[in-house]
């Protein structure tokens, strides 16, 4: 099964731990899960952003749901302790031309 993550249409920092949307950084899922892992925690995350469409209008529903979502994107990594160990500071969610990537990126969006 050669599955592309929704990731993938967008680029990469050169190290691999973001992704660029709309000009801001998204941390990359770990690349040391292995695949099986990977598929695993990423139907887990489906059948859970699944539950919160369908939870509209139940709070408690609505907030299981998201604790899913959240449970699975800090399984992925995505989310929670960074992946990586040299101590670099996360930018998830900044807008990268705020960030060290900002020359990397006005490079490749030109």
């Amino acid at each position: 099964m050669n599955e592309q993550s929704p990731s993938s249409k967008y680029p990469h920092t050169p190290d691999g731990r973001y992704f660029v949307v709309r000009g801001r950084l998204w941390r990359a899922s770990n690349p040391f899960l292995d695949e099986q892992t990977k598929r695993h925690l990423v139907k887990q995350l489906m059948s859970a952003r699944r539950a919160v469409r369908q939870a509209e209008g139940d709070p408690d529903r609505l907030a299981a749901a998201r604790s899913r979502v959240d449970t699975a994107k800090v399984a992925l990594g995505e989310r929670g302790p960074v992946w990586w160990n040299d101590e670099e500071p996360d930018f998830n969610r900044q807008l990268v031309r705020k960030t060290p990537y900002a020359a990397w990126f006005s490079g490749i969006s030109k």
